[in-house]
């Protein structure tokens, strides 16, 4: 039988796609990881810094003043035992007033609650719970909650929607898209302030910020708490993705995968997503260890943590300087009630080995800032990171961008999203472009404040983290979703997801826009 025209042509059309994404797929497989590409980088910046060392610039001051760089030469003798007696506590461990030490601090927290198996027992019951119409956005919403618990998410929530989805007699591809999209795309949104991403982007932004002179303020002045600077920004966030999210999958992706066939594997058992009994009881024990929790922390925020005015007049807030802790807090009291309650914890040795798995999980962040947080010293100290700043803010300030901010916002989030199909990692990247960035723009317009320009990266990076196969739980998310359709490639699944995406990104920089535009607070 002869072909038409036609037919030939939608064949083509249909191949396109494809090999779009297999060649972003070859294109990502030939980037190294994160952690090599900053060891490169350390050694590049040490033979730049050769060959311009002694170089001097001017460029204006926070005080609008002018101010005179000169790069040092880092291969010196004097700079190189810098680099050795810097290297461990100031460059790693004290970096930006000891960042390292808080990402640390809330994972404790975190850990106790993942491995109580709180976190699973939470999207069991609120999984139970859902009607057909309100299933996929329902899925997205716990997708992103479950950002709290970082990884739980993808582990737990994924296979825990293809059953859902599965349970009903429809493709389980459908629940496990929305949750994909949910947990990793939704990464920078949640109805709680002080989320683990909260932290890194908030306190990495101000070591970025003051490590050049920018002031650590919001467009209207106001000085910026680094953990919930974002707040409000990311709670209509929340709201936007669970709107569009279940859109999207009403629109594009459940007609399209309803009409693909699934297997059931022998060894999936749908009473796997029906609470037991005793995590019913871990449940009710939970809530009222989330009371005594919130009942310690209100003491405390009105007690010792309370508000006062230092010996130069103005007012600290210790409850807020110290929100890490107190969230850590609330997640470890919590989890350890739902733990004792369902026998998951017998004794404290229970709780304290909690602690150390989520530690253990955590290798590859100490390995990565230790590179990453030596060559940013090595930017800062060589006055390197100035001089990329300056050049890049004179470009855009000859280009006649500093008139545009909304320009400026747009095309930060479309470098930031190109970027990421080809280099994973939200914490990687931001540690890459952050430093240079927030400088330029604010140099090129001041309305370019640290919190919007962070937030433009997170748009960015989660609207586009669930079509590279750079993203690190790309294969295992795959892996799941072969248990119903065997041969599903990396391919198909990122053009699966793209629906979400590009809807993601579109109405995401659209709110940011929103909020920019009216001077709406992105946080407190």
């Amino acid at each position: 039988m002869t072909e038409t025209r036609s037919e030939v042509d939608d064949a083509s059309t249909a191949k396109a796609p494809g090999r779009f994404i297999r060649r972003i797929e070859a294109i990502s497989r030939a980037i190294p990881d994160p952690v090599i590409i900053f060891i490169f980088l350390l050694g590049a910046a040490l033979l730049l810094t050769a060959l311009i060392g002694g170089h001097s610039f001017e460029s204006l001051g926070r005080d609008g003043g002018v101010v005179q760089y000169t790069i040092a030469d880092m291969t010196s003798s004097d700079n190189i035992r810098w680099l050795f007696d810097n290297a461990i506590l100031a460059n790693w461990l004290g970096y930006g007033n000891g960042v390292l030490g808080v990402i640390l601090v809330v994972m404790l927290g975190v850990g106790i609650a993942e491995h109580s198996g709180l976190l699973t027992a939470v999207i069991k019951a609120l999984g139970a719970r859902l009607s057909e119409k309100m299933m996929a956005p329902a899925v997205i919403f716990i997708g992103i909650m479950s950002s709290l618990a970082t990884d739980a998410g993808y582990l737990v929530l994924i296979p825990l929607a293809g059953l859902l989805y599965a349970g009903l007699g429809k493709n389980p591809l459908i629940g496990m898209a929305a949750a994909f999209a949910g947990v990793s795309a939704g990464f920078s949104a949640n109805l709680l302030p002080a989320t683990p991403v909260d932290v890194i982007i908030g306190v990495n932004a101000q070591a970025f910020a003051e490590a050049q002179g920018v002031p650590f303020e919001s467009g209207s002045g106001a000085p910026l708490t680094p953990a919930t600077m974002h707040y409000f920004f990311i709670l209509a966030s929340t709201l936007m993705l669970v709107v569009v999210g279940g859109w999207v999958t009403r629109r594009f992706v459940q007609p399209r995968l309803e009409r693909m066939p699934f297997e059931l594997p022998e060894e999936i058992d749908l009473s796997d997503f029906r609470l037991s009994d005793n995590e019913r009881r871990g449940l009710r024990a939970a809530g009222l260890g989330l009371l005594a929790a919130l009942a310690v922390v209100l003491a405390l925020g009105l007690g010792p943590l309370a508000p006062y005015e230092n010996e130069a007049g103005r007012t600290v807030v210790p409850y807020l300087d110290n929100v890490i802790l107190l969230i850590a807090l609330v997640f470890a009291m919590v989890g350890i009630a739902f733990g004792y309650r369902t026998g998951r914890f017998t004794a404290m040795a229970d709780v304290v080995q909690a602690m150390v798995k989520q530690m253990n999980s955590l290798g590859y962040i100490m390995v990565l800032t230790f590179f990453c947080y030596n060559f940013l010293a090595l930017l800062k100290y060589s006055e390197l990171g100035t001089y990329i700043t300056y050049l890049g803010a004179t470009l855009l300030a000859n280009l006649g961008l500093e008139s545009f901010p909304i320009g400026l916002i747009l095309g930060f989030v479309v470098v930031t999203a190109l970027i990421n199909l080809f280099v994973g990692g939200l914490v990687s990247k931001w540690m890459l472009l952050g430093p240079i960035f927030i400088p330029m723009l604010y140099q090129v317009n001041p309305q370019m404040t640290p919190d919007m320009v962070a937030a433009a990266y997170r748009v960015a990076d989660s609207s586009t983290n669930i079509i590279t196969p750079m993203m690190g739980y790309a294969g295992v998310i795959l892996a799941f979703m072969r248990k119903y359709q065997p041969k599903l490639t990396i391919g198909e699944m990122m053009l699966m997801m793209l629906p979400y995406s590009l809807a993601f990104l579109l109405a995401w920089s659209a709110l940011l826009i929103f909020f920019f535009s009216f001077g709406i607070p992105l946080g407190f």
